[in-house]
């Protein structure tokens, strides 16, 4: 199978795309926002609010037309026991975004439960803010049996949550909800090292030559002679012993046995360095979530560290098994499997992501990165114009991300600025970044925009101004940016680019790029570390 990135709605994509029992593990993380308070989540709404609308930083929920279709979907068409909790749980929340986030959610649960292998498992991470909604929807789905462990995970050292009159605990951790398909699934074991005060406590002994620390161990048979255990003589004491004469023998000859003091029952030496460590538990807080200055921190708002995800990889699947996350964000489910050498499926509903998962995997594993496949994104100057008419925000992430810029804002959430995104780019050795205002038109085009683009690169000490347009330009329009001249790098006087450049989409699809100066790293979007590709068992082996 080759590693596949969808753009699209997960529900469509795990329909249409996606094969009854071809997964083998699925880690999702689904939006949700837990930062608005319980009188706003429960406040009732009319039932003709616009569809749920999820986008990289607008992650809330909304009851509308479009959850009460999901409702009816589930409701006459899903398992016997999620209709009948669904129903229950409506009656007793009614129709409000909690709600709407629960049915969608149910939709998914079904489709994710069908393309789950027997032997396969499934995290779902949460915050408690609705764990325990998702938690007996989970049950409803794979069956209260096949529920295995509720992980907390310590996210952040102590937190405020007094602020404001709001007088409760500190939220600290989030919830790994881990289910599996059947009594039989995947499992590898996970150790932790032990910890400080435990090995202080216990492994108290030291030898003297090695400074290898150790404990002691019973040796002694338990049940005595009813269990079958031999009785003999070890170092001048008679016990019933938990070995026989010659295995016992064979330990003290290692110098593996050891007295105390003279007459006292003989021990074993359990050395620290030989234990496995401590079986993973269920609380976790041995791993940090990304700080600011984090090195693997991409600036995506709801991103999760690389070894929280590693972890579920390794403990819940082996190489070449194939790991889904349905709402995939930044990748960083995507960026563990690739490196533990996994297959994978990613689906996002932003270009935004799938521009940011490209990058990343771009970034970490260069040319070892195995090859993948973009879905779901315009591929022909039709299905773009469609995306255009559908959402016009989504068409305009495509289109950047076609010229690897960054979108500048989110416009549901302000006026626009003009401007639709940007590239950075170094051209000399002073450290500081030349930046490419990019906009991005859909509708008619006309000079005027030329000239605005022109007014927008001098507001923003832009030294390039890049305009994509769905439609050809006019020969006005043309004119207008040549007469803006040359970009000419003060270090590198032989090159020069167009200082205003005009783009149509039927071009960047047959390959065509913005000119600016790229003698030096570019730095528009963060870059994510390299990693190295965990070395498979069989190469460990040979």
């Amino acid at each position: 199978m080759t590693n596949k990135l969808y753009f699209g709605d997960n529900l469509d994509i795990l329909r249409q795309h996606v094969a009854d029992e071809s997964v083998d593990l699925i880690y999702l993380d689904p939006p949700f926002n837990s930062n608005a308070t319980y009188n706003v989540l429960f406040r009732e709404k009319s039932g003709e609010q616009s569809a749920a609308q999820i986008t990289a930083f607008d992650d809330t929920w909304h009851w509308g037309l479009e959850s009460e279709a999901a409702y009816h979907d589930v409701v006459m068409e899903g398992p016997k026991p999620l209709s009948d909790l669904l129903q229950a749980m409506r009656s007793f929340l009614g129709q409000n975004d909690m709600m709407a986030y629960l049915t969608m959610m149910a939709q998914r649960m079904v489709e994710l439960h069908r393309v789950l292998k027997p032997t396969g498992s499934i995290y779902l991470h949460c915050d408690p803010t609705s764990s325990h909604y998702l938690k007996i929807l989970l049950d409803a789905v794979f069956g209260p049996t096949n529920f295995r462990t509720e992980i907390v995970w310590k996210r952040t050292s102590a937190h405020n949550d007094t602020r404001q009159g709001r007088r409760q605990h500190g939220r600290i951790h989030d919830t790994l909800l881990f289910y599996t398909k059947s009594e039989e699934w995947t499992w590898n074991p996970i150790y932790t090292e032990y910890d400080r005060e435990y090995v202080e406590r216990f492994y108290k002994y030291k030898e003297p030559d090695t400074g290898r620390l150790y404990r002691l161990g019973d040796l002694t048979g338990p049940g005595g002679a009813s269990k079958g255990n031999p009785h003999y003589e070890v170092m001048g004491v008679t016990r019933y012993w938990r070995y026989s004469k010659e295995r016992m023998q064979e330990l003290v000859d290692q110098g593996r046995v050891i007295q105390t003091k003279p007459g006292a029952v003989p021990a074993y030496k359990r050395y620290l360095d030989e234990m496995p460590g401590v079986s993973l538990q269920d609380m976790w807080t041995d791993i940090n979530n990304l700080s600011a200055q984090a090195k693997e921190r991409l600036g995506y708002p709801t991103q999760k560290p690389e070894a929280l995800l590693e972890r579920i990889i390794n403990a819940s699947s082996n190489e070449g098994d194939i790991v889904l996350d349905p709402f995939c964000g930044c990748g960083t489910a995507i960026a563990a499997a690739e490196r533990l050498n996994r297959r994978w499926i990613g689906i996002d509903v932003t270009h935004i992501a799938i521009t940011l998962i490209r990058h990343r995997l771009r970034d970490s594993f260069g040319e070892d990165l195995r090859p993948y496949t973009v879905l779901g994104d315009p591929k022909d100057l039709p299905s773009a114009a469609s995306l255009a008419q559908q959402d016009r925000y989504q068409f305009e992430w495509w289109a950047l991300g076609l010229v690897d810029a960054r979108p500048a804002q989110d416009k549901r959430k302000g006026a626009d600025s003009g401007v639709d995104g940007y590239i950075n780019f170094f051209d000399d050795g002073s450290g500081k970044a030349k930046r490419v205002v990019v906009q991005v038109k859909s509708g008619h085009v006309q000079r005027n925009q030329i000239a605005t683009l022109r007014g927008d690169m001098e507001r923003e000490k832009a030294d390039i101004g890049l305009f994509i347009t769905l439609e050809p330009p006019t020969r006005p329009m043309r004119s207008e940016a040549a007469a803006a001249g040359f970009y000419e790098p003060s270090h590198f006087l032989e090159h020069k680019f167009p200082r205003v450049q005009i783009l149509t989409i039927e071009e960047l699809l047959s390959g065509a790029q913005a000119q600016y100066p790229r003698f030096a790293p570019e730095a528009t979007f963060r870059k994510a570390p390299r990693r190295l590709r965990q070395q498979s068992e069989q190469k460990r082996m040979i």
